[in-house]
Formats: C-alpha cells, structure tokens, sequence
C-alpha cells in the first residue's frame, strides 16, 4: 500500500515545491535585486549542473539520432524563454502568474491537431473556450484599476511563458524515447543557460550580491532540479490524469503564499476567473490523458511544473 502511495506523494510535493516560485524569486530580490534575465541563468545552470549528475546513472543505451538531438536544442531555447517570461511575471503578481500560465494545456490542445494530428473534440473545445472566458474575467476588473498596467503585463507573460512551455510539452514526445529524464534537463540546460545570459547585461555581473545569487542557486535545487526529477519518477507510476490534476496543487500553493505571506490576494471575480482557467485545464489534460495511454511526461525542471 505504501508503495503505491510513494508515487503520488512524490508528484504531489513536487507540485507544491513548484508553488513556491513566487515567493523564491521576490526573496531573491529583497537580498539583493539583479536582472530577470541573471535570475534565469542561474536557475538554468544549477539545474543542469544537479541534472548533469544524475544523468551519469539515468542514461538511455546507444546513440540519439540528430533529429532528436535537434529536438532537445529547442527545448533549451523554449524553456529558456519560458523561464525568463515567467520569472518577469512572477515580479508583478503571483496569482495572475501562475494562473495565467495554467493556460499551457490550452495552448498544447490548440496546437495538438497541427503538429500531434490528435482530433480535436468538442468537449476540448469547451474546455478552451472556458479556459479563456476566465482569463478576461479575471483581468475584467483590473481595466483602468489601480495596478493594471501590473495585472495586464503580469498575464500577458504568464500566457507568454504557458506558449514556450506548451512547445516544451509538444517536443518531449519526440525525444522522450531518445533520451533519459536527466539527460533530456541537462543537455536542454546546456543550450538554454548560456542563450539566457546573453540577455543578461554585461555590468550586472559585477553589481550581482553573492548572497542572493547564494541564496537563488541553493532555493534553486529544491523546486528545480529534484521537483522536476520527483515529478517524472511518480508520473512514470501513475495514470497521467491523476498526476495531471495533482499539478493544480501548484496554483493553490502558490496563491495561497502569496496572499498570506505578500498580501497579494485575488477579488471575487479574479477567484471565478482563475477558477474557470484551471477547470478549463482540468478537462483539457484529462481528456488528452485518457486518449492515449502512451502520452509523454512534460519536461521537468521548469520553474512551472
């Protein structure tokens, strides 16, 4: 009985660890603020660095073709764009962050019958369209408000971040065979690290603070490397569906830290939105769980999932 409780439990502290993203990032910048773009370079290359290690063990036999290999270059160029976009919104709000980036299933479904060629049902259709709805109720009120601009921003790069995740999730179907979990972090990491200090510009790595930048690479282990690691080994246990809506836990931890410990609550109308987006993923992820038994994991080690 323990046993098969162990998966659950992994994939269920991973998306909590993940939840606290918000809250590690604002700390980062109460020690000492530095760019978004520095802030996601370090993340990225702590992630590779633990990931490397592990892939010393967890390795696919054989050589991977070039085509997969071209595969896994594009998930470190998404994922990095994914990290920076969503790093950038969590410095505006949380709750509209992290929910607006729940729209990664969404977009996964809109692109599916493009690039998957999987059919696209009318109940996936209404979860899309629920999805959205509740996207503009919840920035609705937030139109001429104080704080719009904030509120505005802060969805528009979390929707951006949920676009380059959504192709994460998409290409990890196809080098998923080709490459171990560890292997596929770390060579993503290989690529992604040094295009995200590209962004970073040249004098902030001399005004950088050691102890937020100590701190960012230690917080970085947990919700980062080892979530991610947690994640695959109970989702590789367990029917994707279950762990799929174990993910929500994610959002909830993550707007629960940010009104208790920021003050940064949702009204009765960003609580009905939020609530539609993530009903909308529900059925979303659940549906294309159920469609196919073979269905790939999502990369793993993102600040997001």
């Amino acid at each position: 009985m323990r046993s098969k409780a162990l998966p659950y439990a992994a994939v269920a502290l991973a998306a909590c660890a993940w939840g606290t993203w918000g809250l590690v990032i604002r700390h980062t910048d109460t020690i000492g603020a530095m760019p978004t773009a520095l802030e996601s370079t370090l993340v990225m290359a702590v992630i590779t660095a633990v990931t490397g290690v592990c892939a010393l063990w967890d390795r696919v036999p054989g050589r991977a073709p070039w085509k997969a290999r071209a595969w896994v270059a594009w998930l470190g160029v998404s994922d990095a764009f994914n990290i920076l976009l969503f790093f950038a919104a969590y410095k505006l709000t949380i709750a509209v962050s992290v929910l607006s980036h729940y729209l990664t299933p969404i977009f996964v479904a809109l692109a599916a019958p493009l690039v998957l060629r999987e059919r696209m049902t009318a109940r996936t259709a209404g979860a899309i369209a629920t999805s959205f709805a509740g996207l503009a109720l919840m920035l609705a009120p937030s139109v001429g408000g104080a704080g719009s601009a904030a509120v505005w921003t802060s969805a528009m790069l979390g929707a951006g971040s949920a676009v380059f995740y959504a192709s994460n999730v998409i290409v990890n179907k196809f080098v998923a065979a080709d490459f171990s979990t560890s292997e596929t972090m770390f060579w993503h990491g290989v690529v992604g690290t040094p295009l995200l200090a590209a962004f970073v510009p040249p004098s902030a790595w001399s005004a950088v603070d050691p102890r937020a930048a100590g701190f960012l690479a230690l917080a970085t282990v947990g919700p980062g490397a080892f979530a991610g690691l947690a994640f695959v080994w109970g989702l590789r246990r367990m029917p994707a569906a279950h762990a799929s809506t174990l993910t929500l836990l994610e959002p909830l931890v993550s707007i629960l830290l940010g009104a208790a410990l920021l003050g940064e609550g949702l009204g009765a109308a960003g609580v009905v939105g939020g609530g539609l987006i993530l009903a909308g993923a529900v059925v979303v992820m659940t549906a294309r769980a159920a469609s196919t038994s073979a269905s790939s994991p999502p990369l793993p080690g993102s600040p997001r999932r």
